[in-house]
């Protein structure tokens, strides 16, 4: 792996880029990873509601159980975080979110550090799987997993409990294998679609909301094949998403049931994405794209094709190249697709 700089409490200004949750997770994550203390200032500041929110606050106490961390400022609507890493633990942990909190935006906070530990963890998270401001859990098993594979990194999740806003109440269990070898990650075309596949679930609601969602992705899409999810768990909700598998890639669109929006215009703006999505170029989404900058600085390095470079990717590389000793570089293209090269 690539060497790591080593520096002094390192000042971050939270308001700069897109200024959300994002900055602290990823920071909590590059300090558990370099061992370095950082100092978090103007939390989430623009925000209707500034500061520590609960679901930021689990990443914090998470992050601190697992690094045995001196904090200060580690409570509710503190705009100011200070972390100090001391040992990373790898082992068995079970976090309660307590709400409809994302599990998998936990599970991407702490993932890095213990994946790159000798000893294997096992680890329960609860609260929300489904959370329409974060990767799904169909998305991290089923697109995020199998691009982490591609780099070396072994990793398996089950979602035991599905748990949809505003009750939460889901689980997932993830079980994470010490990274070995690290692997160079090029990925500059997806090469021919093999197969695109269309899943709907309807939580303690009627099931056929999940079935007219999955008859519209059929006449809008071309699809391989479809199937309705029968999810178990104590919330009610709505998921649908679409797996796009190449020869070289596998890509996952998501959609949330939304009150006062039927399962049809559900679908419709499904589809869309799907669609725009294969019109381009590119290997990653959006969201891929920034979620795959950290494991390739971390590893070997690696050059992909982007959707888009959104403010979300920007704002993380800036992050990583303040703890890591690496360069990522954005050569955009807005009629296809852009590349993204992370060189370590």
């Amino acid at each position: 792996m690539n060497t790591l700089l080593k520096k002094p409490t390192i000042q971050i200004d939270s308001s700069i880029g897109e200024g959300g949750g994002q900055i602290l997770r990823t920071a909590l994550a590059l300090s558990m990873i370099t061992g370095q203390a950082f100092e978090l200032q103007n939390i989430r500041a623009g925000r209707k509601k500034p500061g520590l929110m609960r679901q930021h606050l689990v990443c914090v106490n998470a992050s601190q159980q697992i690094s045995h961390a001196e904090t200060r400022g580690a409570e509710l609507h503190s705009q100011n975080l200070y972390f100090a890493p001391q040992q990373i633990q790898s082992g068995r942990y079970d976090f309660h979110i307590g709400s409809a909190g994302s599990t998998t935006l936990l599970l991407q906070t702490i993932l890095p550090a213990l994946m790159i530990q000798n000893h294997p963890s096992t680890i329960s998270i609860h609260g929300g799987t489904h959370n329409p401001l974060a990767p799904s859990a169909d998305f991290i098993e089923h697109c995020f997993i199998p691009a982490l594979n591609e780099i070396g990194i072994e990793m398996a999740i089950e979602t035991e409990r599905a748990g949809f806003f505003p009750i939460g109440a889901g689980q997932i269990n993830v079980k994470i294998i010490p990274w070995k070898n690290p692997a160079f990650y090029s990925k500059l075309s997806r090469g021919k679609l093999m197969s695109l596949s269309a899943f709907a679930a309807a939580l303690n609601i009627p099931h056929d909301i999940a079935t007219r969602e999955l008859e519209v992705l059929s006449n809008r899409l071309e699809l391989t094949t479809q199937k309705q999810l029968y999810p178990q768990g104590i919330s009610q909700g709505n998921s649908a998403f679409v797996l796009a598998e190449f020869e070289q890639h596998i890509q996952v669109f998501s959609a949330l049931g939304e009150k006062r929006k039927s399962a049809e215009n559900v679908a419709k703006d499904l589809a869309k994405d799907v669609k725009n999505y294969l019109n381009s170029d590119a290997i990653a989404d959006e969201y891929l794209a920034d979620q795959l900058l950290l494991p390739l600085a971390l590893g070997k390095g690696g050059e992909f094709t982007a959707q888009v470079i959104s403010e979300h990717t920007r704002t993380q590389a800036m992050l990583i190249e303040r703890f890591l000793d690496c360069e990522i570089i954005f050569h955009e293209n807005a009629e296809h697709c852009s590349k993204i090269q992370v060189n370590v």
